[in-house]
């Protein structure tokens, strides 16, 4: 087990104590952020009657700007799958 050095600092102790709460606050918006997610796909899903999933994958995708990538790994995995 590592031996910690626990900081003599009031000013070092008090870095991290902001520090802690910053990351915490910005845990909290993350959490939040893919709550929203998750309610924007489900009611998406609800009203146009297209699969959760599917939903998702084209998210994803819109998001990184990845289409030709993405087309280009099913094809190798579809050749693969082929070739079994």
């Amino acid at each position: 087990m590592a031996n910690v050095i626990i900081p003599s600092s009031e000013e070092d102790r008090k870095r991290i104590r902001d520090a802690m709460e910053e990351i915490s606050n910005s845990y909290t918006r993350v959490e939040a952020e893919r709550d929203f997610v998750k309610e924007a796909i489900n009611n998406l899903a609800e009203d146009v009657d297209v699969p959760k999933n599917i939903l998702r994958k084209m998210a994803r995708i819109y998001h990184k700007q990845n289409m030709a990538a993405v087309v280009y790994e099913v094809e190798d995995i579809e050749a693969l799958l082929e070739s079994i």
